[in-house]
């Protein structure tokens, strides 16, 4: 059996931001009613957390989970922890109307990270990066693919887009770092 690979096995960028390829990472949809004892208790002993609100993330540890829409989630485990975590959060909410998908292997993940981290997001995404809090996730574009994004850090953004077009956010990662490209130079 061959060892899973990341999108683009770590590349990094180091800009007015330093932007990389996070790695591998256990990612989960989790769709149904959030608002049921049987979703609440499925996610609380998946990702340690309790369900999300609105537009918010909830991370404990190398756990967390995302609100995505009404009725689905994001659940973020460690990538080895992913089907186990997925059958436990089929058994946890069977009876229900509900849909567990693993979507790791679907998936890339980047940080862009130092004191004008948030300058490369505003560059290419539709979002007021400005005032968003931490615990506050945002769906949306980065250019003309879709992605999701929080706070991750202090000084620190995770990015998560669709595995097919990785090269493509890692290009415009880099581009919108770049040294001499600063929005509001330090």
């Amino acid at each position: 059996m061959s060892k899973p690979v990341s999108a683009l096995g770590g590349v990094s960028h180091k800009g007015f931001a330093t932007v990389a390829e996070a790695g591998l990472r256990g990612m989960i949809t989790v769709r149904g009613d959030l608002a049921s004892a049987a979703m609440k208790k499925a996610v609380k002993a998946a990702a340690g957390t309790a369900v999300p609100g609105p537009r918010r993330i909830e991370i404990a540890g190398d756990r967390a989970a995302a609100w995505m829409s009404p009725d689905e989630l994001l659940v973020l485990v460690p990538y080895e922890a992913a089907q186990d975590t997925v059958a436990a959060l089929e058994q946890a909410l069977a009876g229900s109307h509900h849909l567990v998908a693993d979507v790791s292997d679907a998936r890339a993940v980047f940080t862009i990270a130092g004191p004008q981290a948030d300058q490369v997001l505003m560059k290419l995404c539709p979002a007021d990066v400005a005032s968003l809090e931490p615990g506050e996730i945002r769906r949306t574009r980065a250019a003309q693919v879709a992605a999701a994004f929080w706070k991750s850090g202090p000084e620190e953004f995770t990015l998560v887009s669709f595995r097919s077009v990785a090269g493509y956010v890692m290009g415009l990662l880099e581009v919108a770092s770049r040294p001499g490209a600063e929005l509001f130079p330090a």
